[in-house]
């Protein structure tokens, strides 16, 4: 019976293999590549790595399966024997920008692993912005994508916290870097078109709140303008980031001291 249940989890898991995108079976090495194609040295790498360069260079507009051909000096058509769909070529480009993610440093707490690996997350999106701009298929399922979850999770390892509760932390955290790498790309990008340094918009948008605002009907906002906050340069631009990782982490921090006074076990986990 344990044999029979065994085999059969064994074919489940190749039919989720099978329903794998062939590029993807390919990056994980689970599925054989082409070997023939109508362009000699054509390979999944030279494909993603072309996409990856027009993305840096001109943009994720440029990118398609037509101008990734011309980059690489061949027809069209030989593309799709490696990658189905243009959605394909983006999630592995998105995952050869991504590289590996920070390996461990000895002695480290949770807290400091988390900040580590925050601000390194946030620095590919800076090396990278276009990958923003990719819209997100689903959860993760490319290698190195897989290692940096993998990491964000082994941060967390024995801090009492269950499995779910590392996962949404992991989430969340990377939501918040995304969302921050976003917010001052668009800011910078909106300061340039307007011939401003960031800073210099900054205060322009503090000078202009304080003509439109009325603090009788706005009491909020009024106490905000009267404390002169707006006035002053951006300083450091992440500033308002580490605040705001800071914060989560407090919240984090205390979570694990209510799991670990509860003496509630981490292998708990279910929801």
């Amino acid at each position: 019976m344990h044999e029979e249940t065994s085999q059969e989890t064994g074919r489940d898991s190749d039919r989720v293999v099978d329903r794998l995108p062939a590029s993807l079976a390919a990056a994980w090495g689970l599925r054989a590549r082409p070997g023939k194609g109508p362009k000699p040295g054509l390979t999944l790498e030279r494909i993603v790595a072309a996409g990856v360069k027009i993305a840096e260079t001109e943009g994720l507009d440029a990118v398609s399966m037509g101008r990734v051909a011309t980059e690489l000096g061949a027809a069209t058509m030989s593309l799709y024997r490696y990658v189905a769909a243009k959605g394909e070529l983006l999630d592995l480009m998105v995952d050869a920008a991504a590289g590996q993610p920070p390996a461990a440093e000895p002695g480290e707490d949770w807290r400091s692993g988390l900040h580590r690996f925050a601000y390194a997350h946030l620095a590919l999106l800076r090396r990278h912005p276009w990958v923003m701009r990719v819209v997100l298929s689903g959860p993760p399922l490319a290698p190195n994508q897989i290692a940096w979850m993998d990491r964000g999770l082994s941060i967390l390892r024995g801090t009492g916290l269950r499995e779910f509760e590392k996962l949404s932390t992991i989430m969340t955290l990377m939501g918040l870097v995304r969302h921050w790498a976003q917010i001052t790309a668009d800011m910078s990008t909106a300061a340039q078109a307007a011939g401003e340094t960031t800073d210099e918009a900054i205060l322009r948008y503090g000078r202009l709140l304080t003509r439109l605002v009325d603090p009788r009907r706005f009491p909020a906002l009024g106490d905000l303008i009267a404390s002169g906050i707006l006035d002053l340069p951006a300083g450091d631009p992440d500033e308002d980031f580490e605040f705001g990782l800071e914060r989560m982490t407090d919240g984090i921090a205390a979570l694990i001291r209510r799991r670990n006074e509860s003496g509630e076990c981490a292998g708990a986990g279910a929801a």
